[in-house]
């Protein structure tokens, strides 16, 4: 993979016992450990693209891809009226019977929990009763608009709301689609806050341990994004529709507010004053008010799922927080067992400063929103997406890429990586399975450490 000489630690792609890519010299890997929560590397900001990951688990899933994935699935999913008003004893203190981890699932723009039918079904199925999923609904349709903040902060208060209703629950996941993924990073933030500002007097949570580090009072396991525009949408291919045309794009940043509000502006990195940083560009930071860094690294695992083509919203780059220079030619072979995933690798935390908005990127800012021009615009935005870069990046991901190619209709890419309807894009389901055996391995981990 091509990278920049300074990147440091370099991404390591992961063995699969299956089969290799002759295209890129690699094995590659089905399911392979999450990103680990642990401190930043410590290797040199030099350092050459060839770091080993040895603490990384490994989890044999030979036995467990033989899935009847061409049967024709019943959809057994409660109802969104269903998910809103579920109710767990709280005087039955069964485990057995309670579940104890709550996977959270966050839909994008214009959408709303029906989008997750077909996930919730085969999270049920493949998952088990210990988990209650749980399909959002705070953040329907046009409320999409009103801001990547405003909706984090809706979608917070429904999860303290879902949390409050069981005493059952101990461990919580989200699992969110495309600008889903921006607001479950604003939501987990503010619960993160709202955990560490209780008085620090030995105040326990369900589970026995003290509130710090933790989300809405439970133990943050995975943080899943698919196809989210986690570094914004200006800039070259950001916006995949837009053809790249920097015309096209120089107009759709300023016109974008007047189609999706504050949400509009956020995504392209225009909102607030130019002597401030751009909502994405503090969401890559812990700030004074909420510290959305520590938030995401309290998660054990930290996964993003990014379509490399096809996906006319959010682009390859953006999806996977690389830089222009660390994208690849993407093998065009599936994983064993989960058609249209073609990629896995986890990048280690980087040690670095984090983001900051430098005076440079005030000016450049001030530049793009009085007077947009391509090379205003272009260097606004690469000072500020390498700020997000940083700053994102001192923390561990796994990657897994995503291509639709080979299907009848690949531009459906965005839709198919969530099944949005089965009926219509089916052609996600082994994304799914990956996802959900994904979470799996992190829940066994999880038992096993306790058994110890």
């Amino acid at each position: 993979m091509s990278t920049a000489s300074w990147i440091q630690p370099p991404c390591r792609h992961l063995p699969d016992r299956g089969r290799g890519f002759s295209n890129r010299g690699r094995q590659y890997s089905g399911v392979v450990s999450a990103a680990s929560s642990s401190s930043p590397s410590s290797s040199s900001s030099s350092s050459s693209c060839s770091c080993g990951y040895s603490d990384i688990l490994n989890f044999d899933f030979g036995l467990s891809r033989s899935w009847n994935q061409q049967q024709g699935l019943r959809i057994q999913a409660m109802s969104a009226t269903a998910q809103r008003n579920f109710s767990l004893s709280k005087g039955d203190n069964d485990d057995k019977n309670e579940p104890d981890h709550l996977l959270v699932l966050v839909h994008g723009i214009l959408a709303s929990p029906s989008d997750w039918l077909y996930v919730e079904a085969e999270m049920k199925r493949r998952l088990g009763r210990r988990f209650l999923i749980y399909a959002s609904s705070s953040n329907t349709f046009t409320k999409t608009f009103g801001g990547v903040d405003g909706a984090g902060k809706r979608l917070a208060e429904e999860v303290r709301q879902v949390v409050q209703k069981s005493n059952s629950l101990k461990k919580i996941s989200f699992l969110a689609h495309s600008l889903g993924g921006l607001f479950a990073r604003h939501a987990v933030a503010v619960l993160h806050s709202a955990a560490i500002s209780q008085p620090i007097d030995g105040t326990v949570s369900k589970s026995g341990n003290l509130l710090r580090g933790r989300i809405a009072g439970l133990e943050p396991i995975n943080f899943i994004t698919l196809a989210t525009p986690h570094l914004g949408v200006r800039g070259r291919k950001q916006l995949p529709f837009l053809l790249g045309v920097p015309i096209l794009e120089k107009l759709a940043a300023p016109i974008a507010p007047f189609f999706v509000g504050r949400t509009g502006s956020q995504l392209f990195l225009t909102d607030g004053k130019a002597d401030k940083p751009p909502l994405l560009l503090r969401m890559a930071s812990d700030t004074h008010d909420l510290k959305f860094l520590s938030s995401l690294g309290a998660f054990r695992s930290r996964i993003i799922y990014a379509n490399v083509s096809y996906d006319h919203m959010v682009g390859w780059r953006t999806s996977s927080i690389r830089r222009e220079t660390e994208l690849f030619k993407p093998p065009r072979r599936s994983l064993d067992g989960y058609k249209h995933v073609v990629d896995v690798e986890y990048c280690p935390p980087v040690s670095s400063d984090g983001a900051h908005f430098p005076p440079e990127a005030a000016k450049a800012k001030e530049a793009a929103q009085s007077s947009p021009s391509p090379q205003n615009t272009l260097e606004y935005h690469e000072i500020v997406e390498e700020e997000m870069i940083r700053g994102l990046q001192t923390l561990g991901w796994k990657k897994v890429d995503v291509s639709f190619h080979s299907t009848f209709w690949p531009y459906l890419a965005h839709n198919n990586i969530h099944v949005k309807s089965e009926r219509l894009y089916k052609a996600g389901a082994g994304v799914v399975a990956h996802v959900a055996d994904s979470i799996k391995q992190q829940e066994s981990s999880t038992f096993i450490t306790a058994s110890l």
